[in-house]
């Protein structure tokens, strides 16, 4: 009886460690709520990878997002997505729409935001056809994708983006709205239904606030 006892504490105390270590002490629950919290304690610099896009020359994504001053609320699409894709794509125009109609407001003259396509067979008129749809301000809002194909999973891999072929040309992949620093920094990750927490950060990132 009381070997059994000990032997059930023994498995409790070693299921209660590891939900701990893998829950970052019971903070995250889940592999996404675990990336936000990992992301908020430790701040990601964005990696050497080059971009292009309608507007915006080739040139590595640090050089684009850590100019020292723009704080950047940033998605990862594609252009032939026909459903989350379609939702970022709504909810960064309710973004461009409350950031025009903030005027010249410090903080949100100094956001912007930038969809990066991961994937390789959009080109740079597939983006600005993109843009043009959705009615994107280029002084604003910004779109990307890889130079090289062969940088797509390096990026995706530091931003912790999960993209996987679906076997029929599209893929499936985690959405969030992704905050960037005025040094390049990934400092935050809001879900889709936190977009307007994720337009305050920025604007107060924006404002000289330090992540």
């Amino acid at each position: 009886m009381i070997r059994t006892l000990l032997a059930c504490a023994a498995l409790a105390l070693g299921g209660y460690a590891g939900a701990a270590w893998l829950t970052h002490d019971f903070q995250a629950w889940t592999a996404e709520g675990a990336r936000r919290l990992e992301v908020a304690l430790a701040p990601v610099a964005a990696p050497a990878v080059a971009v292009a896009g309608p507007g915006v020359p080739v040139q590595p994504l640090p050089q684009l997002v850590g100019d020292g001053r723009s704080v950047r609320v940033v998605e990862f699409f594609y252009t032939r997505c026909q459903s989350v894709c379609l939702s970022l794509g709504s909810v960064f125009q309710q973004m461009q729409a409350t950031l025009q109609a903030a005027g010249t407001d410090a903080g949100a003259s100094r956001v912007k935001l930038l969809s990066i396509s991961f994937d390789p067979r959009d080109t740079t008129a597939d983006l600005a056809a993109y843009a043009a749809r959705l009615r994107a301000d280029p002084a604003r809002w910004q779109f990307v994708r890889g130079a090289d194909a062969r940088q797509v999973a390096p990026l995706l891999a530091a931003f912790q983006v999960v993209v996987v072929p679906d076997g029929r040309g599209d893929f499936e992949h985690n959405a969030a709205l992704l905050v960037i620093d005025q040094r390049g920094r990934l400092v935050r990750v809001f879900d889709l239904a936190e977009q307007q927490l994720a337009l305050d950060y920025a604007r107060w990132l924006a404002q000289g606030q330090r992540a």
